[in-house]
């Protein structure tokens, strides 16, 4: 098949060009060549900005038919109308990179299905939101025909498991240097590696069965933040963390300008029925985290990409005004 990934050179998309060049589909890529992930073999590369939206749907059209395109950096309503025009009468499918914040939080009921209502928390699911409804709305019309995948926490080689406060998570667990976990750590977080995430991918392009539909693909060891850490931390070789507990409304007022991804999204339950996934695309969950952590550490060791904890004090310093407050009051 002839597919085009609009990206395809993000920690995701890679991923995916991969596992189709190993499918033997003729994949294209269409970014604005800045990226330092080499591509493999074979695969053509358009560069074009989708700022420039002129350019971009000409570069579309032009460089068709599709069997699939694959957008996977659309992530504002502009984005999403400028695909839905490059797209038609140019693409037998059309896969949207959605995801699963696209769902109220919390869910109605666990695990999430795919039938859960759009809610949305913060601008980036909002977005996200108003990208599915257009695209949606467009394949109503019989303009595009439209699948949607939603992934959910995605780490690999590059991008590592999720820590609240991003940062040098490796080496803040070496040094045994505190963490701060929001809440009581028992909420639920599942972790996907891009390679497993991958597999939807190729599982949808060309599959009449997917279309009209949307899926998510996450991981499925549904592990506490308090699991998580300790397993992130044996992983890399590094000594159980310390975990210092916050409660999220505290954290939010102690730190609001970097804490908006666990006032909206890390202190509810991420727990996910992979289904759909599983009977129709071929979604697997073959990679638990405490091998994908090892992957990731390890090849960050390698090339010497291991950020030093010691250059950003932010997280020291709100544990020990924590700690302060805690003093003071008694406690």
């Amino acid at each position: 098949m002839d597919i085009l990934i609009i990206g395809g050179t993000g920690l995701i998309s890679s991923s995916i060009v991969r596992a189709l060049v190993a499918r033997d589909d003729r994949v294209t890529v269409l970014n604005r060549g800045m990226a330092s992930r080499t591509l493999p073999d074979g695969v053509r590369r358009i560069t074009c900005d989708r700022v420039d939206v002129a350019r971009f749907q000409r570069a579309v059209a032009e460089n068709g038919p599709w069997d699939a395109v694959i957008d996977m950096i659309c992530f504002r309503p502009a984005e999403a109308e400028a695909s839905a025009l490059a797209v038609r009468g140019h693409a037998r499918q059309f896969i949207m990179t959605s995801t699963i914040d696209v769902y109220q939080k919390p869910a109605t009921a666990y695990p999430y299905t795919e039938a859960e209502p759009y809610g949305g928390l913060g601008e980036y699911a909002t977005n996200k939101v108003a990208c599915e409804r257009i695209l949606w709305a467009a394949h109503a019309r019989g303009d595009l025909p439209l699948t949607v995948i939603r992934p959910g926490a995605t780490y690999g080689v590059g991008h590592g498991p999720v820590h609240i406060f991003g940062g040098a998570y490796a080496d803040r667990l070496l040094k045994g240097k505190p963490v701060i976990v929001h809440g009581d750590g028992s909420s639920f977080w599942p972790s996907c590696h891009a390679d497993d995430l991958a597999q939807a991918f190729v599982g949808a392009a060309g599959n009449e069965a997917t279309i009209g539909r949307a899926f998510h693909a996450t991981g499925e060891e549904w592990i506490t933040w308090d699991q998580h850490h300790a397993i992130v931390a044996a992983a890399i070789g590094a000594p159980p963390p310390r975990l210092v507990h916050i409660p999220t409304d505290v954290l939010a007022r102690l730190a609001p300008e970097r804490t908006s991804w666990i006032v909206d999204n890390f202190q509810f339950n991420n727990i996910f029925d992979n289904s759909a996934a599983r009977e129709t695309l071929g979604f697997r969950y073959t990679i638990p985290l405490i091998d994908g952590a090892a992957r990731w550490y390890d090849a960050m060791k390698a090339t010497g990409e291991v950020a030093d904890s010691d250059a950003d004090p932010f997280e020291d310093e709100l544990v020990a005004r924590w700690e302060r407050g805690l003093a003071a009051a008694g406690a």
